[in-house]
């Protein structure tokens, strides 16, 4: 056997979501952030076309990110769609954080790749990020606020009308009397056909 398949097992089956409100205040090292995106950039990716980008917040970074997600949530929304407890976490989640990442699909003009595969490259590189962050113990968040699909949140990231951020990625050390959450999954019987004759 070329590797360990009972530790990548054991990383994959690890893997949860952990929220920043359950973060620390440990600081997150630049090389780890740095560690964290070289494995994500080995993701598959359809003729080679690497279509991700990141953009990191960190620092006083987070703190620009806290305002853009809060003020444009407040901007957007209609006053009988708003919610203050949405509003709240949108502020207050990237100020837990020890860096949040977004990751946002880079489209080439000249591309003959379908978007649809671009999106499972990034979404492959985004499990690479959180794969990393398992095997470091530190917890991490794929968000989707309704916010990141605005054309100004490509503004924002200056990213091309064509892309797309598809994630906003927390990253943070759990705190340390966090019981890492256990899950489970079905057996495969429930979603497997065997065809064999």
């Amino acid at each position: 056997m070329k590797y360990n398949l009972s530790e990548i097992t054991a990383v994959i089956k690890d893997r949860r979501t952990i929220f920043p409100e359950m973060f620390s205040d440990r600081k997150v090292h630049r090389e780890q952030i740095e560690t964290i995106l070289n494995n994500a950039i080995w993701a598959p990716t359809h003729g080679l076309t690497q279509p991700w980008t990141f953009t990191v917040f960190s620092g006083d970074g987070l703190k620009k990110l806290s305002d853009f997600l809060a003020e444009t949530y407040q901007q957007l929304t209609p006053a009988e769609s708003y919610n203050e407890l949405k509003f709240q976490k949108l502020k207050s989640r990237p100020l837990l954080a020890g860096a949040v990442i977004a990751v946002s699909l880079k489209r080439d003009e000249k591309s003959k790749i379908a978007e649809l595969e671009e999106i499972e490259a990034v979404a492959c590189a985004i499990q690479n990020m959180y794969l990393t962050c398992t095997a470091w113990g530190l917890g991490s968040f794929w968000s989707t606020p309704g916010v990141i699909y605005k054309p100004v949140m490509n503004e924002f990231l200056k990213l091309g009308e064509k892309d797309k951020c598809l994630a906003l990625f927390y990253i943070g050390y759990p705190k340390p009397d966090l019981e890492w959450p256990k899950s489970h999954r079905r057996p495969i019987e429930y979603y497997t056909t065997w065809v064999e004759k």
